[in-house]
């Protein structure tokens, strides 16, 4: 898909006109989710727009309960998308990795259980494009983000331009639910092992690999990137 092709989006268009542009450009569209408060809403917002594929989640085997329970709540409320977890029941021991691999080599630790199972998934299953929920201010590596990625596989990120207080208030008003972690401080969930809750002034993803020098898993930057 060519830049040109995309249509001429501004910040202030509603997310619900990205998605369903995509729906409608993209048959066979998938969504990859963490269920961090980005996700849920891009969730409750794709079910509104006509989104009615798949939801695709990775268990790493270092995930918080909340975030599994979390997943679990989201997929009784939304019947009308099918939730597929990749490495279902992944765990500490089960011989993907060395079990403190994530200590010695985070980067090696979410290339063997993040990246190259969702990456072993897209191949198997070539999705034309991903719908994700990457936002401009969760991250510096993020402040740029468009609404759409032009590429191989398109990426589209109908929340670019929302800030994390419109993203409450929409959880708010619609009665979300909204990971328990998020209101401990935990602004941005991966793995328990290198999630850590944001301190004031920090942006979102802050307490992601804190003091490591790393701030994405590898799923949307770097040489293994979507």
């Amino acid at each position: 898909m060519s830049a040109a092709a995309v249509p001429a989006f501004t910040p202030e268009t509603d997310p619900l006109d990205v998605i369903r542009w995509a729906v409608a450009e993209f048959p066979g569209l998938r969504m990859p989710s963490a269920f961090n408060l980005n996700g849920v809403i891009l969730l409750d917002l794709a079910v509104r727009a006509g989104y009615r594929g798949k939801v695709v989640f990775v268990d790493t085997g270092f995930h918080f309960p909340e975030t599994l329970a979390t997943r679990d709540r989201l997929a009784a409320r939304y019947p009308e998308l099918s939730f597929v977890t990749v490495n279902a029941g992944a765990h500490p021991d089960d011989g993907l990795t060395a079990p403190d691999l994530y200590a010695a080599d985070p980067d090696a630790c979410c290339a063997a259980r993040k990246v190259q199972p969702l990456q072993a998934y897209l191949k198997a299953h070539n999705p034309p494009a991903l719908l994700n929920a990457r936002s401009r201010d969760q991250a510096s590596t993020r402040a740029d983000i468009p609404f759409v990625e032009p590429g191989a596989r398109v990426k589209v990120n109908p929340l670019a331009h929302w800030t994390r207080e419109r993203l409450e208030a929409y959880a708010r008003e619609h009665d979300l639910p909204v990971s328990p972690l998020y209101f401990s401080g935990f602004l941005s969930v991966g793995c328990w092992p290198c999630t850590r809750a944001v301190r004031p002034g920090e942006d979102a993803r802050a307490g992601r690999w804190a003091g490591r020098g790393k701030t994405e898993c590898g799923l949307w930057a770097g040489e293994a990137r979507l």
